[in-house]
């Protein structure tokens, strides 16, 4: 079956004529907004253990490396790999650790690709262009957990940089040639549907190679917990996400790579919403919606309405 949207599986076929799969590693960053440099509280919604494997576990990135490859190679046959530092901010302390961290990688022949998740504040030049080198052995890409474009709900989930920031971080990242993504969440709290949709009308008409949608959920042992069972946080039913993801897919440039349609949690760490725990279900309910709009990716991109980046 034809896919609506250019998916991060596409995009692997597309370069590598087979099967890739991303394995999630924690290479033992922390992060500024955790660690009292900005924060000790963190975002509102962040517990990392509730999404990465290895998050926390004191586990070498051998380990975790050569599990992951022997796992999915069993499972799924796949033979090539993107190492994806996903945990806490991966470029937050010195380069040269950050480098001695990620070199790793250099001693698998099957992994193919590097993605670097972080926090648009955690990088400087210096950073750029040291991960700069790795382009002519691997795909590289740079993704920064923006949220939002809005200043003041990045405020309310006490995120503790703004917009401008990553504005000036993706310039940087961009001179450099390096591949941005983008993970946004849908329905932070006291966000409204046209504020998303600014979200991806700015983010459609700036120079991002990728996008990860994220639900706003409420895990265990958050701020956002406590929030949520005194009812003042209203979460996104199925059917709303549904509804502004393919809204949004309509709205963005055909060929952005959409790197997640839907986001997931541990169930022994996810509070709500609970249909979250059927990832399948909800991608399917897209693709669903997509098919009953006759619709895709990129359908209304570059249509009347106009929005400024800021």
């Amino acid at each position: 079956m034809e896919e609506r949207y250019n998916s991060l599986n596409n995009y692997f076929q597309n370069i590598f004529n087979e099967r890739v799969h991303r394995i999630n590693l924690d290479a033992g960053f922390d992060c500024p907004n955790i660690d009292g440099s900005l924060s000790d509280a963190g975002c509102i919604f962040c517990n990392n253990k509730a999404f990465g494997h290895y998050a926390r576990k004191q586990v070498s990135l051998v380990e975790q490396i050569e599990q992951s490859m022997a796992f999915y190679s069993a499972r799924m046959g796949v033979k090539k790999f993107v190492a994806y530092f996903q945990s806490f901010s991966s470029t937050y302390g010195d380069a040269d650790t950050m480098i001695k961290r990620f070199e790793i990688i250099r001693k698998y022949p099957q992994i193919v690709g590097l993605f670097i998740s972080t926090r648009p504040d955690c990088v400087d030049r210096e950073k750029i262009e040291a991960i700069t080198r790795y382009q002519k052995d691997y795909i590289v890409w740079m993704e920064y957990g923006l949220q939002t474009t809005h200043n003041h709900l990045l405020e309310t989930i006490n995120r503790n940089h703004t917009y401008e920031d990553f504005l000036t971080t993706l310039d940087l990242t961009r001179s450099y040639g390096l591949h941005v993504g983008v993970h946004l969440v849908f329905g932070l709290p006291g966000e409204t549907y046209d504020e998303m949709m600014q979200d991806i009308q700015r983010l459609a008409r700036l120079d991002i190679q990728g996008i990860k949608f994220h639900a706003m959920h409420v895990l265990k042992d958050t701020p956002l917990e406590q929030l949520y069972y005194t009812g003042a946080v209203k979460l996104l039913d199925l059917r709303e996400y549904v509804k502004i993801v393919c809204d949004s897919l309509e709205s963005l440039p055909a060929k952005m790579v959409i790197l997640r349609l839907a986001s997931s949690a541990f169930k022994d760490y996810l509070i709500a919403p609970q249909w979250m725990t059927d990832k399948n279900k909800v991608v399917e309910a897209i693709r669903a919606e997509l098919i009953k709009r006759d619709t895709r990716q990129g359908y209304y991109f570059g249509g009347s309405y106009a929005c400024s980046p800021i």
